[in-house]
């Protein structure tokens, strides 16, 4: 395995065709204002573009589609039944489009370590600030809701808390240990945090046995102080290396948001990165400013260049890859979890199919019946 140097910028060739050309590396270059303020202060509308672009109609059709589910009844269920037992999910948090096809589904990707995080990312929606202390019970209601909803695959993500000494690598294991102790069987998915880069903090989490271990890049290196000031590409690359490291069976999982103003050379080099410390699965979803006062969208992905991606990471060696606009960390977790021990054909170019070696050879759109997968 070479060693990686993360600070590289994702510098590369240009653009491949058929592709549009993709926006300008730094849209928001010289237009002044701050991406954010301190924890809890609310950030300054549309700072980094004059005009952002409008969002395709195709979109925005989606996203109701998605927010509006397949069952009114059953969201209204899964939703009383969490706010019962008072466990947040990113779902709400994060204001994912996805919510509603997703609790129509009976699944929700949990959010412990509290609702508050202890950093400022530009794009996501989860309250900043200084967070309250731990609920010891948290464990077992998340493991009684779980059970309630007869979940089969559960997904657990949290907030970054910098204020604990451990990063809340102690509180992730005593969560996977209320599950495996009362959910046996169930699939554990989590999306952890980068603990500040503790390597043994990942070897406490990995200890209590999850299935998959997940980490988002969320964009590539030269963003990141754009977009993730808090954080960094080196050390979120290396919780992924760790995990294989200390748990060479562990599945590894990342994502990445497009539209943020990256280059195709860009998402390019970090896939590559990913697969250099042999990570199994990917996501690749369409940024979406949550608000007016989170960082705007530099441009729009359309279906057949999430397609092109899509079948580029395969040709590179991930093992799963979902990419569409709507498609999030957890997004369907459980179908693509599947995808790893299974050919899934699909038309031409479903979940099993490959791809050219080169991103500079992109393939067309994917076929309409992989679409209707991924979208639902």
């Amino acid at each position: 395995m070479r060693k990686i140097d993360c600070g590289r910028g994702g510098q590369g060739p240009q653009a491949p065709a058929p592709f549009p050309k993709p926006s300008p590396p730094t849209p928001y270059r010289g237009l002044g204002g701050e991406i954010e303020g301190r924890a809890g202060e609310p950030r300054s509308p549309g700072p980094f573009l004059k005009s952002p672009p409008p969002a395709p109609k195709w979109l925005l059709e989606e996203v109701r589609r998605a927010k509006r589910g397949r069952s009114a009844e059953i969201v209204t269920q899964t939703g009383n039944l969490l706010n019962r037992l008072h466990l947040p999910t990113v779902c709400e948090s994060a204001r994912c489009p996805n919510r509603g096809e997703c609790f129509s589904h009976h699944t929700a990707t949990f959010l412990i370590l509290g609702d508050v995080c202890t950093r400022g990312c530009a794009f996501c929606a989860v309250k900043k600030g200084m967070p309250l202390p731990l609920k010891k019970d948290e464990p077992q209601r998340l493991a009684r809701a779980v059970s309630d909803l007869g979940l089969r695959h559960v997904v657990i993500t949290s907030v970054t808390r910098d204020d604990l000494p451990d990063g809340g690598a102690a509180h992730y294991a005593r969560v996977v240990g209320a599950l495996r102790e009362h959910c046996p069987g169930v699939r554990v998915e989590l999306l952890a945090p980068d603990f500040a880069g503790s390597r043994e903090a990942v070897a406490t989490v990995l200890a209590a046995g999850p299935d998959i271990l997940a980490h988002n890049l969320e964009t590539a290196p030269r963003l990141y102080s754009l977009v993730r000031r808090s954080a960094d590409y080196r050390r979120s690359l290396k919780v992924l290396q760790q995990a294989k490291e200390l748990s060479p069976q562990i599945i590894t999982k990342s994502g990445l948001m497009l539209g943020l103003g990256e280059e195709y050379a860009e998402i390019d080099e970090v896939l590559k990165d990913l697969r250099q410390v042999d990570c199994d699965m990917l996501t690749l979803g369409q940024y979406l400013s949550p608000s007016l006062h989170h960082v705007p969208v530099a441009r729009y992905v359309n279906p057949e260049e999430f397609g092109g991606w899509r079948r580029h990471a395969l040709a590179l060696g991930f093992k799963s890859v979902a990419a569409g606009a709507l498609v999030r960390s957890s997004y369907k977790a459980s179908i693509f979890f599947g995808d790893l021990f299974r050919k899934v054909v699909v038309g031409g170019g479903g979940f099993g199919g490959r791809a050219g070696s080169t991103y500079k050879n992109l393939p067309g759109p994917p076929p309409k019946k992989y679409l209707f997968i991924l979208f639902g």
